[in-house]
């Protein structure tokens, strides 16, 4: 029988740790801590949504050691045994492990903030020390695992909060109604990650958020696992009936209006129905095929979402920034001359002899509709309201997605773009593995440091304090957060009766998990961070 080795998952070298410590060290206290956001994919963040403890604490500390603790005690370090004796080339000493075997269970302690905390830099949402002496190894040995199984859900929850605060705030200056914003951003990232595990972990982190568009069904199904979520009594995540260009390319003989049709009469009457519309002349259906559909559309009980997936999506939402003079060719004498000054005038587009032209080294013609861009052209078609903030908001029965390349920026200029030409952000944006696998370790500079240990008895502050990089120094000591004028300190070498009285919380002691949070507190912590 091999035990999956909970004990492995570590860098190697900290094999080496458990007769590394000094002899007389009987007790070591780390903290995970985000420490700068100078490499922040997120402008001007100063704050890291803290969430993913309770999924480490289940399925490592808990689900994996359990086989550890289960098995005979032969077995359980027999595998360890083999594999760190090949790696590093003696026989490997494991009378640590079958002590922790004889004890029974993890002796740790972890204290944490509530998941859903937005921490600032520098502040630890998370302390972890050993609870009896002879196990001070393991606080640290579970660093690279405690590390590795954390930052990427909180990188991806802080991304997440920030596409929701940009939807919040758009939704707020024009009117739409502020139920549609969960679901304006759609975690389209499951293809692009690094494993399917990373596309669950990461897209329970969209989740968290608040936002609840999704097609990632394993975050769903982590969030019912680790996070108490139940599909059957709230709503988790959704998506919609939903087309991609190898079901449209099956029409190819038919056409474009055939095929709305038949999903519009026979598999999707009612609802939302999105159809990616760009397999071929994406222009031409805009203009010309939506309006042949325009009563069907209207009568249908639902809401048909238009979704463009290629060229700029700024552009293909929200058209072009035209320059105003009417007529360059009445003020000179040549196209080159009206490109150099619309370009110099930061425009994106301009009209010579009655056309539209791109700003562009190369320029290309432009249809109206372009320069109107989707959201426009779907106005001039369809319809709709004014909100009472005074913005075009579309018809019901319409809507658009885009869901390719829709960074942080790009979500900024859609949506200012749309309000300054009188739109309400009516408007559905896929967010990606670019957004939530374009990051790393160093994107909040999270790490697991030890501040603390008690050696012959005795308190010892520790610290790390690099003169050749000053960015890496450390806290020093136990560690006590607290909320001081509504922002979260972090005080360090505290004494240990000032340690018990922080924010901080156990939710982890000896094996046991003594305080757990559900997907919905956490979204409402959340919420109620950037209300």
């Amino acid at each position: 029988m091999t035990i999956t080795a909970a004990s492995m998952q570590k860098d190697v070298y900290k094999e080496f740790h458990s007769r590394a410590y000094h002899p007389e060290v009987t007790e070591v206290y780390a903290n995970f801590t985000s420490r700068s956001g100078k490499l922040s994919n997120v402008a001007n963040n100063d704050k890291v949504a803290f969430v993913g403890l309770q999924y480490f604490i289940k399925s490592y500390l808990q689900e994996e050691w359990q086989d550890f603790f289960a098995a005979d005690k032969h077995t359980a370090v027999a595998n360890h045994r083999r594999i760190m004796t090949a790696m590093l080339g003696y026989p490997v000493d494991v009378g640590y492990l079958e002590a922790l075997h004889d004890l029974g269970y993890l002796p740790l302690r972890i204290k944490a903030l509530p998941e859903g905390t937005l921490v600032p830099y520098q502040v630890p949402p998370i302390t972890v020390v050993n609870t009896k002496p002879g196990f001070e190894w393991l606080t640290n040995m579970i660093e690279t695992v405690l590390s590795c199984e954390n930052w990427p859900i909180q990188t991806s929850t802080t991304t997440s909060v920030a596409y929701l605060k940009v939807f919040r705030e758009f939704a707020q200056k024009t009117g739409l109604p502020q139920e549609f914003v969960p679901f304006q951003g759609h975690d389209f990232s499951f293809r692009g990650m690094f494993g399917k595990h990373a596309a669950a972990m990461s897209g329970f982190g969209h989740l968290a958020s608040g936002l609840v568009g999704t097609d990632t069904i394993p975050a769903v199904l982590f969030a019912e696992k680790y996070y108490g979520a139940d599909v059957d009594k709230e709503l988790v995540g959704c998506s919609v009936d939903a087309t991609e260009h190898s079901v449209t390319c099956s029409w190819i003989q038919e056409g474009e209006i055939e095929f709305f049709q038949y999903l519009m009469r026979e598999q999707s009457p009612t609802g939302i129905l999105s159809v990616v519309s760009d397999t071929w002349d994406f222009w031409k259906l805009v203009t010309e095929y939506l309006p042949e559909l325009k009563a069907e559309i209207m009568a249908r009980d639902g809401t048909v979402v238009i979704r463009p997936d290629s060229g700029d999506p700024v552009k293909i939402l929200t058209g072009y920034c035209v320059s105003p003079v009417s007529e360059y060719s009445e003020l000179v004498d040549s196209q080159q001359q009206a490109q150099e000054m619309a370009m110099t005038d930061g425009f994106e587009a301009y009209r010579w002899q009655g056309n539209y032209y791109s700003v562009e080294p190369h320029p290309t013609q432009l249809q109206e509709c372009e320069v109107k861009g989707l959201i426009e052209c779907l106005w001039d078609t369809f319809g709709g309201t004014v909100t009472d903030k005074g913005f075009k908001l579309l018809d019901e029965h319409i809507g658009a997605i885009y869901g390719d390349a829709i960074t942080l920026e790009r979500q900024r200029q859609i949506l200012q773009r749309l309000m300054d030409k009188g739109f309400a952000s009516k408007v559905v944006l896929g967010i990606g593995s670019y957004s939530y696998q374009y990051v790393t370790r160093d994107t909040h500079g999270s790490a697991v440091k030890a501040t603390s240990v008690v050696k012959n008895n005795q308190r010892v502050a520790i610290f790390k304090e690099p003169r050749t990089d000053s960015k890496k120094r450390s806290a020093k000591g136990l560690l006590k957060v607290e909320r001081v004028n509504g922002e979260l300190i972090c005080k360090d070498n505290v004494t240990e009766e000032e340690e018990k009285q922080g924010l901080l919380e156990v939710v982890f002691e000896d094996g046991e998990l003594l305080k757990e949070t559900t997907l919905g507190e956490i979204r409402a912590l959340i919420s109620a961070q950037i209300s």
